[in-house]
């Protein structure tokens, strides 16, 4: 099978069962196919250092911060996130530069046999290219974005010198549970023998983590209660300014960070303390290293959808936020904006319940209610029905495109238009 990149592609995306298109039907409960495919392979993912970070909200976010510190202190750097916004290839990065399209096309051609007698699911398939492509590539260390939970997650059969988990909220219930306690349960996976972990966040599933901690002699280390960050305003347009405490003493006078978002101050100071761990691991990581990664993350490991100004006049913006607890990070942040009145372009996905988050969402806002165009995708009748109980008002669009020209047509020049709810939203948009 000889095929060009998008023929690549079209078999990718139509002949494996992928989450981000089809929902539940795409997920596999056993790290089976991972194992035989890495095995297959000749196990490259023993081949670099890696750091594993999983949670509900903001994994994706630590992973460019890391990246990019990383980076900045010369080490060649993977990075694999998911999903993608635009392109496959931005879920396996190199300091910052997306696989070649002829190595996606190369990997799937030498390894079709497999494949197709396997039939992995997409992110096994992706999982096992991103590994390959890093040993290939001899990169230093990788930092690895898990796909959904961590026990059974295809990246767990990592070894890391640092596992990290950001916090926990209520996404993918059908697999990881209906409580906290539950999915912390499935994020707590990841904690290996010995393995250093960082809790970015300290909530009431704490008590999980330290004793999953305990049973594998893992140290474990709480993040927010070691940092402490104080905003500096005014900031330039697209920066935040931080000064950064550490057990109440200031160590950094500016932090200047080129990420936007309040939630951004939970993921940094997640970072400080990995990176805390990381230079004990004998990762050189100087102080300036550390001042110029946070300032360059976009430019660095090209990261998009957080808190992203797209227009001005009237101003456009769109975050990637989904779920209860990203959406009400993304209202506070709104509230905390300057503007006259809220056009929301708003889509989510039929695999989770729009109840809790259309509760969050501020009744005083004009709708524009959207679906992206994958089958995953929650038509926009279900979201107007939502909508007539919560008390929001709006009409309905065929596609995210529509509804924000409409939006940023009946919007004044001091409004603002916020595009948001689904990742894939937010992705048909930029």
């Amino acid at each position: 099978m000889m095929l060009n990149y998008n023929e690549t592609l079209d078999f990718l995306f139509s002949s494996l069962p992928m989450f981000q298109r089809i929902g539940p039907a795409a997920y596999k409960a056993d790290l089976d196919n991972i194992i035989a495919f890495d095995d297959y392979l000749g196990h490259p993912h023993r081949q670099f250092k890696s750091i594993h970070v999983a949670g509900t909200n903001g994994k994706g976010s630590v992973c460019n911060m890391l990246a990019a510190v990383l980076q900045k202190a010369g080490y060649k750097t993977g990075l694999h996130t998911s999903p993608h916004l635009k392109d496959f290839r931005e879920r396996i990065r190199i300091n910052g530069a997306c696989i070649p399209e002829d190595d996606v096309t190369a990997f799937i051609t030498e390894n079709e046999k497999f494949i197709k007698r396997k039939k992995p699911s997409f992110f096994e398939m992706t999982m096992a290219m991103a590994f390959d492509h890093f040993r290939k590539e001899k990169v230093d260390v990788a930092v690895i974005e898990t796909g959904m939970g961590g026990r059974l997650d295809s990246t767990n059969i990592l070894a890391p010198v640092v596992s990290v988990i950001t916090n926990i909220g209520f996404d993918h219930t059908t697999f990881l549970g209906n409580t906290h306690k539950e999915i912390a349960g499935e994020k707590a996976g990841i904690i290996k023998q010995h393995v250093p972990v960082v809790i970015g966040e300290t909530q009431e599933t704490f008590p999980v983590f330290r004793k999953k901690a305990a049973e594998q002699d893992a140290p474990v280390f709480q993040a927010d209660q070691i940092y402490y960050l104080e905003k500096i305003t005014p900031a330039p347009e697209g920066r935040q300014l931080f000064r950064v405490y550490k057990e109440n003493q200031l160590i950094i006078s500016i932090l200047d960070i080129d990420l936007m978002g309040f939630y951004q101050q939970k993921n940094i100071v997640t970072t400080l303390r990995t990176i805390d761990i990381l230079r004990e691991k004998d990762f050189n990581v100087s102080e300036e290293d550390l001042l110029s990664g946070f300032k360059n993350i976009r430019t660095l490991t090209g990261l998009r959808g957080r808190w992203e100004i797209i227009g001005h006049r009237p101003t456009v913006i769109c975050d990637a936020g989904h779920n209860p607890e990203g959406i009400r990070e993304v209202v506070r942040q709104i509230k905390q904006t300057p503007h006259n009145h809220l056009h929301f372009v708003f889509g989510m996905v039929d695999d989770k319940d729009p109840l809790p988050v259309m509760e969050l969402l501020p009744k005083t806002a004009t709708y524009y209610f959207t679906r992206a165009g994958i089958p995953r995708a929650m038509a926009t009748e279900k979201l107007v029905e939502v909508s007539l109980k919560t008390g929001l008002k709006g009409d309905a669009y065929p596609a995210p495109i529509s509804a924000l020209e409409a939006a940023k047509k009946a919007a004044n020049p001091d409004d603002l238009v916020f595009v948001g709810g689904s990742v894939f939203v937010v992705a048909e948009v930029l």
